[in-house]
């Protein structure tokens, strides 16, 4: 059969299992898609699962190529289609396709999956089944002309309930195991003969862990909340500037979702959810950020006596789980053959090695990982709830049900409310347990090092707790989450709860939601820049809006007076030139301020150099430090010079001068198109954060941007209700022939910002096209 009658078959029996479901005693189970501008996708429908088969539809005609490869992930056939040293996502970790398929084959469990789908409420249930078979519609009705980037693929094939399934538990899981997944699949029992803890060190351990994502990852957001004390209207208003992934599903699409008379929601999802997970609704605005807390712990096994896949509990010999898996992978004569594996897993997670971060499987200990994530399918009934939320209060009650996975939630209402919480996933594991149940004396030290939660896995006591109050097992429950309502102002920059207003008190909160430790020069520029909006007078949507994109570069205010106040010793001509473009630089990310891209390169490297600041953080004083350079330490000086002029030789050897400025180097990964823009990097402090992150650092090519500022949302209310201003800010498709791959690029470039049509009669006049309208079959 040909590819077309395959899929075609396989789409019939999708279809056909779509109609053995539970039809509406009512209205036609029809959806109606509208698009108006920029290509934003208007989708009604009389019940949740012919809601999500209208979402679905359109979100592939826009992302079909993204969405078949994601199903190809999530099937574990990564290997046999693409090859296995290819470089594939697993989350947001770029990974070789071979890691991919063995982690996919260890870590997921379809039945258990299933269960846990069918303890969802039906709401949810519907949406996951209206999903898969809109999907597959669109596939039956444009399998001839898919986009250029995989028309005609082998691998495009229908959805099903399982993979559907199975991404979701991806997206739960990837600030977790997955983001340790070549640590699951590297795990091999060693020989069975004394060894001692091996050793490790700090530096590396911590590199190998932002690597992973798990410590300081590029990826977060900003968001503001102003309450009626200080907004122009007496009403609240909000600002979300969310940091994501510019390619792969982790990217956002924006979607206006209605239900008559129960649901009216706009905003944008990630992925294949068919909810608005960051928007507004009439009453409230919310957006989120990604959170401090912890989302797995390690247990330091103690293994038994000459059996290293035994280990002891309460003195007492437990067999470790052995699983064999396999996978389709291309040998290397191109020819399809099958990799073969075990791995290895304890009561509490699979076992994991990273030898760079002291995780080893010796003859004495192993670590087993244990995600509060797994199996989570609770994230869609909240966001459904957010959607039909009145108020802050609503917010805070939908997040009840411990569903966030690793994210805060930031919000605004139309009374005035500012809201904070970080109702997340988080093991229910305090601070006297982490002193009570404390293993090794280097496996303790991860925590600070590498933010690695070792517990004691010899015992049963130093399992998470079971607190009846929270409504996960095993997970800390909401009343001792942090939550913070106010009128004024609350804002977060992926730094902890405890950063969220300075005259906000917190107690009793674990040490896995968050601590005191202020680690992100972004968090320092947004206490430092609200606060100087506030004092301008009453804020305004403008006024928000233009305070995010003055592009203030907080390090090249902390570090270059100290710089500039050496240049007189530069030891070089390239330190010199440094010297003299730093000299007239304004000290932002603004598109024509030449500069920018020298210091980028500088920070990248000076930033890494031991005792680099003049004057260390001190938790007294954390949004002034740390600060200055400390040029008078003369091997530090020495390492900032060669820094200095080690950027000056990257930018000219790429072919730049090295005073260019972002509007010559900065562009989009995904085309070729002279579309500049504006924003700094993380290591920057830059709040408008935009990054290379698969790629680091200036290239023949410039600085090609591949994750930040991406959803850029300003919402407030009128007697109407919301009134919103965005850029979504790589469009609607990353497809190169679609008209929506760059039209709100140039947008966030020129600092347009775009009004959102939510009201009926504005979507009706601003309405692109003719209305698509799909019958459920």
């Amino acid at each position: 059969m040909t590819l077309k009658q395959l899929t075609a078959a396989a789409l019939a029996g999708s279809l056909a299992a779509c109609s053995q479901m539970p039809t509406s005693s009512s209205a036609s189970r029809t959806a109606q898609i509208e698009r108006t501008a920029f290509g934003v996708a208007h989708i009604t429908a009389p019940d949740h699962e012919s809601l999500a088969y209208g979402v679905a539809y359109a979100h592939a005609q826009d992302n079909v190529c993204q969405t078949a490869q994601h199903l190809v992930t999530a099937r574990g056939q990564r290997s046999a289609t693409f090859g296995p040293a290819a470089t594939g996502l697993l989350g947001l970790r770029g990974l070789p396709n071979e890691q991919i398929d063995l982690f996919i084959a260890a870590h997921m469990n379809d039945a258990k999956l299933a269960q846990a789908w069918r303890s969802a409420e039906p709401a949810v249930q519907a949406m996951a089944r209206g999903y898969v078979a809109g999907y597959n519609r669109y596939l039956a009705d444009n399998l001839a002309k898919l986009p250029e980037a995989c028309k005609g693929q082998a691998w495009i094939k229908p959805m099903t309930l399982a993979e559907y399934y199975r991404s979701n538990e991806i997206t739960m899981v990837q600030a977790g195991v997955a983001a340790l997944a070549d640590a699951l699949v590297a795990a091999r029992p060693p020989a069975a003969t004394p060894t001692a803890y091996v050793t490790f060190d700090a530096l590396e351990a911590a590199t190998a862990m932002r690597e992973a994502g798990v410590l300081d990852a590029p990826y977060g957001s900003n968001a503001w909340a102003f309450g009626k004390d200080t907004t122009a209207n007496g009403r609240g208003m909000l600002l979300g500037n969310p940091h994501f992934p510019w390619v792969g599903p982790n990217r956002f699409w924006q979607m206006h979702v209605t239900i008559p008379g129960q649901m009216d929601a706009m905003g944008v999802a990630i992925g294949m959810y068919p909810v608005v997970q960051l928007g507004f609704n009439k009453d409230v605005a919310w957006t989120h950020t990604v959170s401090s807390g912890k989302r797995f712990t390690l247990h330091e096994l103690a293994l038994a006596p000459n059996d290293t896949t035994s280990y002891l509990i309460d003195g007492k010999t437990e067999k470790m789980t052995a699983k064999k898996i396999s996978i389709a992978t291309r040998g290397a004569d191109g020819q399809p053959t099958t990799k073969e594996q075990t791995v290895w897993s304890s009561r509490f997670g699979p076992i994991v090695v990273n030898p760079r971060a002291g995780l080893n499987w010796t003859a004495r200990n192993a670590y087993a990982l244990q995600d509060a994530n797994t199996g989570n399918t609770r994230a869609i009934s909240t966001w459904l709830a957010f959607s039909q939320a009145k108020n802050v209060a609503d917010l805070i009650s939908s997040m009840r049900n411990l569903g966030m996975a690793w994210v805060n939630t930031i919000a605004a209402d139309r009374d005035g409310s500012a809201m904070f919480a970080d109702m997340s996933v988080v093991p229910d594991v305090d601070a006297a347990d982490l002193a009570r149940c404390a293993p090794s004396r280097p496996a303790a030290a991860l925590m600070g090092i590498a933010g690695l939660v070792v517990l004691d896995g010899s015992r049963s006591e130093c399992d998470w707790r079971r607190d009846s109050s929270s409504p996960v097992p095993g997970l800390t429950p909401p009343e001792r989450l942090p939550v913070a309502v106010r009128n004024d102002w609350l804002h977060n920059s992926n730094d902890s709860f405890f950063y969220t207003h300075p005259e906000q008190t917190w107690g009793g909160i674990s040490p896995l939601v968050g601590d005191d430790i202020l680690r992100r020069p972004r968090t320092r520029s947004g206490l430092i820049e609200v606060q100087d909006l506030i004092s301008r007078g009453k804020v305004t949507m403008p006024a928000i809006q233009g305070q995010l994109f003055e592009n203030r570069n907080l390090l090249a205010r902390v570090v270059l007076p100290d710089l500039l106040a050496a240049c007189s010793q530069a030891p070089s001509q390239e330190a010199k030139d440094a010297c003299a473009t730093f000299a007239a630089w304004n000290r932002t990310s603004e598109l024509g301020a030449k500069g920018a891209p020298l210091f980028r390169e500088f920070w990248r490297a000076a930033s890494t150099i031991p005792g680099v600041y003049r004057i260390p953080f001190n938790k007294a004083s954390p949004v002034a430090t740390p600060a200055g350079l400390n040029m008078a330490n003369a091997e530090v000086a020495t390492k900032v010079w060669d820094a200095l002029g080690g950027a000056v030789k990257k930018i000219r050897a790429a072919g730049f001068a090295h005073d260019a400025s972002l509007s010559q180097v900065q562009r989009f990964v995904l085309t070729d198109e002279p579309i500049f823009f504006h924003g700094g990097d993380e290591i920057e402090g830059v709040l408008n954060n935009v990054g290379d992150r698969t790629a680091p650092g200036i290239t023949s090519r410039g600085l090609r941007i591949d994750y930040g500022s991406s959803y850029l949302q300003t919402v407030t209310f009128d007697h109407r209700g919301p009134v919103a201003q965005a850029i979504l800010t790589y469009g609607q498709s990353p497809h190169k022939d679609s008209p929506h791959q760059t039209d709100q690029l140039k947008m966030y470039a020129a600092k347009q910002w775009i009004s959102l049509p939510f009201h009926a009669e504005d979507v009706a006049k601003q309405r692109v096209g003719e209305p698509i309208r799909l019958a459920l079959p």
